[in-house]
């Protein structure tokens, strides 16, 4: 492993949780704005945790088919550097929120198969960067944080596309080192992988995490 590998630690809900995260390299945070998760946060409870964020470390806000009056409410209390959409914003959407915020874009792209790479071509013609998840079950109530991998060999060869891409879906410290050689995964996502329950982040299994991948 290396150094070079970026780590984004998402779903975060507590100041210690944060403190953790900060302490062991991770170079992004997530905060999620979905009410059927477990790491909601509301938009108070976020602006709060946002400003104790260092310097240095991305705030990232996830939503899932959010309107604009949804994303004008979280902006205006929230200091965030990227908005990730983890919903099925159409490529359009996408531009029109870039537009609209003056914020990166992350597009979360779900990935169960060899015909789900097509739209990683369309969306990284708009997006600034992409998640490359794992395409939840049709049943799933979340689109994300599922603790689902899917085939990495997938990805394979692909380590570029025509923006940057990060790695989700699934990923464990007992895994993320495997998952990076195989994909060649510059960046990578977890929530759920980290957890000693859900929506409960554990400092240790960050700090795994992360020394997992700088190996």
């Amino acid at each position: 492993m290396s150094d070079d590998v970026s780590v984004k630690i998402c779903g975060l809900t507590t100041l210690e949780q944060i403190q953790a995260a900060a302490t062991a390299g991770a170079r992004y945070v997530g905060f999620v704005f979905f009410p059927k998760s477990p790491r909601h946060l509301d938009v108070p409870k976020a602006a709060e945790l946002a400003g104790q964020v260092p310097l240095g470390i991305a705030k990232v806000a996830l939503t899932v088919n959010a309107t604009d009056a949804e994303l004008d409410r979280i902006l205006a209390s929230v200091p965030l550097d990227m908005l990730q959409l983890h919903g099925k914003e159409s490529p359009a959407r996408v531009s029109e929120v870039k537009e609209r915020y003056g914020l990166p874009v992350m597009k979360a792209i779900g990935v169960a198969d060899q015909a789900d790479l097509a739209q990683i071509d369309v969306y990284s013609q708009v997006a600034d960067q992409l998640l490359i998840d794992a395409k939840p079950p049709k049943e799933a109530v979340l689109p994300g944080g599922n603790g689902l991998s899917f085939d990495w060999r997938l990805l394979a060869g692909r380590k570029y596309w025509q923006c940057p891409w990060m790695l989700a879906g699934g990923l464990t410290p007992d895994n993320v080192a495997e998952a990076v050689l195989m994909t060649g995964a510059q960046q990578v996502d977890v929530s759920s992988g980290v957890e000693s329950a859900p929506g409960i982040k554990d400092a240790e299994k960050i700090r795994a995490f992360l020394s997992a991948v700088s190996g």
